[in-house]
């Protein structure tokens, strides 16, 4: 059935929205996709904090351009068009459709935005590869943490030294 012109002007006004307040977004190409495939994408976009919808590419096209996206042209993409949002993250939304697409090989990048940037779907499939935010985090705070742990080893191995050279001193001494 036919949209009227108020559903689609709310449409395009929604899309915007999520546009302007969005980290990053990643397009896909979703020709042959079924209900269970897009019930568990549903379903790991929740988990992961990523919004997932499909749009006419005109409709999409025109959201694009009202929220300042200038690189971006929906019309360009290969058949119908998959957008993944994501508000947290900025590798979020690509890892979301990188990981589903490694049991659905149909799905294939088309494009993506990050900071408000036009990239290629190679660009997305590279944004895909990075470590998420939580994973950055636990890292820098691993290496933040290296040289106290280490610091505190070294202190506790002139401890552990001067006790050994203590009781090997008490063994030597005849007990009196």
């Amino acid at each position: 059935m036919a949209k009227s012109r108020l559903q689609k002007k709310d449409i395009v006004e929604n899309v915007v929205n999520k546009f302007k307040t969005m980290k990053s977004a990643a397009f896909t190409s979703i020709s042959g996709f079924t209900m269970a495939q897009a019930d568990e994408l549903r379903g790991l976009a929740k988990e992961k904090g990523v919004e997932i919808f499909i749009t006419k590419k005109t409709l999409l096209a025109i959201a694009a351009k009202e929220a300042g996206l200038e690189d971006v042209d929906p019309q360009s993409f290969q058949g119908s068009i998959l957008t993944a949002v994501s508000y947290d993250d900025e590798v979020s939304a690509a890892k979301v459709l990188k990981e589903f697409s490694k049991k659905n090989e149909e799905f294939v990048f088309a494009a993506g935005v990050l900071d408000g940037k036009g990239l290629t779907a190679e660009e997305v499939t590279q944004l895909a590869s990075l470590p998420s935010k939580e994973e950055l985090l636990s890292k820098l705070v691993g290496t933040l943490n290296a040289p106290i742990s280490g610091f505190a080893n070294v202190l506790a191995g002139n401890l552990r030294g001067l006790v050994t050279v203590l009781d090997a001193i008490k063994d030597q001494k005849p007990a009196a």
